[in-house]
């Protein structure tokens, strides 16, 4: 399976999520349950996985990797906790795509022997979705990562259309945003705003989508 990671990476909450911004053009997306019975995650997968190739939008399944793989889904993304419980075998034979989040050099460590298509880093900026032992990353932070990993890095955390072209500077191959999204006055006029911008980068030509093949097994 390929892996498309597009500068602006949205994260969302829900099925309804993804009908709401996939058909503006977005172009990667990730599905994030939380507290989902297993019918109701198959359910959303699924209707998200149908909404998404109906646009052309690469779906990103978090932490709910035996249920992507059963349906096809073509890309996971693991936190450490669910890496450490997740059969890596079973998922690189799948040929699904795998995503993991890091947050030090010993979690990068962690990430890169888990032979992944590309890593996360966050929170970049400090961050009210969730409460988190690690301090704000910072660009440095960022700019180091994308040297260390030898792979595409996806920053994530307090993430704002005004603060995107610094974190773009220093080497980000794509921006999750999740909170300057889905808790926006006006989030569709918000997500159009990310794909203007992502578009600029585009027609300067100082963008790539990074583009992964198959398992890296």
């Amino acid at each position: 399976m390929t892996v498309h990671l597009d500068i602006f990476y949205p994260v969302v909450p829900d099925t309804e999520w993804i009908r709401r911004i996939v058909p503006l053009g977005v172009k990667t997306v990730q599905l994030r349950l939380k507290n989902a019975s297993d019918d109701d995650v198959r359910r959303q997968i699924s209707e998200s996985m149908e909404m998404c190739a109906k646009h052309d939008c690469q779906l990103i399944v978090n932490d709910h990797w035996q249920q992507a793989i059963a349906l096809g889904a073509s890309c996971i993304h693991l936190g450490q906790e669910d890496l450490a419980d997740a059969d890596l075998e079973q998922i690189h034979t799948s040929g699904i795509g795998l995503g993991i989040s890091s947050h030090d050099k010993a979690e990068l460590q962690t990430a890169l022997d888990a032979k992944p298509h590309h890593v996360a880093l966050g929170p970049i900026y400090a961050t009210t979705l969730k409460k988190m032992k690690w301090r704000p990353q910072g660009l440095d932070r960022l700019q180091d990562w994308t040297a260390r990993a030898g792979m595409p890095v996806v920053a994530i955390g307090g993430i704002t259309l005004e603060r995107a072209p610094d974190v773009w500077a220093h080497g980000a191959a794509s921006i999750a945003v999740v909170t300057d999204i889905i808790f926006h006055a006006t989030p569709e006029t918000r997500v159009e705003a990310w794909l203007e911008w992502a578009n600029s980068m585009r027609s300067n030509k100082t963008y790539d989508t990074y583009v992964v093949e198959g398992s890296t097994t």
